[in-house]
């Protein structure tokens, strides 16, 4: 990628500017991935261009994951240019033109909206305002819509001004190392394809926990919930990656379209099968009704009518003041059909194989199994084999999730984005649980859910929470 970029960043000062966008900025540029580029701060603060890079400058003091030079900042700093929300189109154009004039004319453009959804649409006007929408690309935060017929409305608005190519609905989690790695791991190896479907593997559960609150958010949460911000847009994408078929390249229409047979085989969700909660004292934060019935937990068993997946539950839990806070997809492979071990053996008594990617920061991968206990006698015993990033020589090489996905849009890689064909899929499958709501049910905060969750996995239990820790690196150590 050797063309130079105009970047507009929309919500410039807000949290996620301030703590991911602008620091991996700062890298993707100082680290030479992406070429010569501008950047324009639109955001409602009364600032300056002055005052806006005082601004980035201590967000990339304070959250870079890298440490940075004084030098590194006086070579960024230049680049950036802020434009105040109140001045217009006409201020935004004026301040754009200037800038790709620097950049030899006409630089490819990047927008990035990180601006609630309900401002999403005003965002996308004024850039047609601006005529910043040839050469350019749109990233597009979550949630996208709250149900079908908003998704629909949503899409067909944008798509009056950008073609669904120019389009990349953002979703952090595939923009994790180890989500990458899932494909990897399936496509690359000839040791797990073979097994990986109905006939050797029991369930799958992808579990996403949280010990964050929504002190502060819950003015947000009260009109979205649990399931309309999480599942949708996250642990429903992460199902595409691990049910997919093998695409037949590398390329991201490939990969898209194989997401999309996933989401097209997803039988609609029964609510039966649906656990929501909230945790106690959610009632109490400012701008939650008293009777609020806004999901702050759900669980769900969805399912894939295809012939790889018929029969085989997925489980997905997420959730807020939980005990832990983790992002695992765990594989449970079938038992054997008869042992042959004597009583007491141990067999049996931890459960079936699993193999477990740990989708956090600290990726890592582990596959548990029965072993023999060193003595005499048959005695099992669980083991595993573990692998974390962390130990591989190139582990300094990984880039965070945003700097993943800002790199990949500027270079028009779609694989680890939705298209408005699957979006619109997965608020369809979901019409009958958005209809018929189960009624939420308090749990505790610091505990997992409440208890109706075993109920939904029965006669199955949760992997989480682990019975042993993973090991540490470089180590023996449970």
């Amino acid at each position: 990628m050797n063309e130079p970029h105009l970047i507009v960043l929309f919500g410039a000062t807000g949290d996620l500017a301030r703590r991911k966008l602008l620091p991996g900025m700062l890298h993707l540029l100082q680290s030479g991935l992406v070429p010569d580029s501008r950047i324009i701060g639109v955001s409602m603060d009364d600032f300056d261009d002055e005052s806006f890079r005082e601004f980035a400058h201590l967000a990339c003091k304070e959250f870079s994951p890298r440490p940075m030079r004084s030098e590194q900042w006086e070579a960024f700093a230049p680049k950036l240019s802020y434009v105040n929300v109140k001045d217009g189109a006409d201020a935004l154009a004026q301040v754009a033109a200037k800038l790709e004039a620097d950049l030899g004319g006409s630089p490819r453009r990047l927008h990035y909206l990180s601006v609630p959804p309900k401002s999403a649409l005003d965002v996308v006007h004024t850039l047609d305002a601006a005529k910043l929408v040839e050469r350019s690309r749109i990233i597009m935060e979550k949630p996208f819509g709250t149900d079908l017929a908003s998704a629909k409305s949503l899409n067909a608005e944008i798509h009056e001004v950008f073609d669904e190519q120019q389009i990349f609905r953002i979703d952090h989690f595939l923009g994790k190392e180890a989500a990458l790695n899932i494909l990897a791991f399936r496509f690359a190896n000839g040791l797990f394809e073979p097994i990986w479907n109905r006939n050797f593997i029991d369930h799958v559960q992808i579990d996403v926990p949280e010990t964050l609150s929504l002190a502060g958010r819950s003015g947000f949460y009260e009109g979205t919930g649990a399931f309309k911000d999480m599942v949708v847009t996250h642990l429903f994408q992460v199902l595409a990656f691990m049910a997919m078929e093998p695409p037949t390249s590398l390329d991201s229409d490939s990969i898209s379209e194989e997401k999309n047979k996933v989401f097209r085989s997803m039988l609609p969700l029964d609510p039966h099968f649906v656990v929501r909660g909230q945790y106690q004292g959610y009632r109490d934060e400012p701008g939650v009704a008293a009777d609020s019935e806004t999901d702050t937990f759900v669980a769900l068993k969805a399912e894939i009518d295809n012939w790889r997946w018929a029969g085989v539950p997925f489980y997905l839990r997420t959730g807020k003041k939980l005990a832990e806070g983790a992002r695992i997809i765990s594989i449970a492979f079938r038992e054997p059909p008869k042992s042959m071990f004597p009583t007491g053996s141990g067999v049996g008594l931890a459960g079936p194989d699993h193999l477990t990617f740990d989708l956090a920061d600290a990726s890592k991968m582990s596959l548990s199994f029965y072993g023999k206990r060193p003595g005499p006698g048959m005695r099992l015993d669980k083991l595993s084999m573990q692998f974390a990033m962390q130990e591989t020589e190139r582990a300094g090489e990984v880039l965070e999730a945003y700097e993943r996905l800002i790199y990949d849009a500027m270079r028009g890689e779609r694989t680890l984005f939705t298209t408005a064909e699957g979006i619109e899929r997965l608020w369809e499958i979901s019409e009958p649980l958005l209809n018929d709501t189960p009624p939420v049910r308090p749990y505790q905060q610091g505990t997992w859910g409440p208890n109706a969750i075993h109920q939904l996995i029965a006669p199955k239990a949760w992997r989480l929470p682990f019975e042993r820790s993973w090991r540490k690196p470089n180590t023996n150590a449970e």
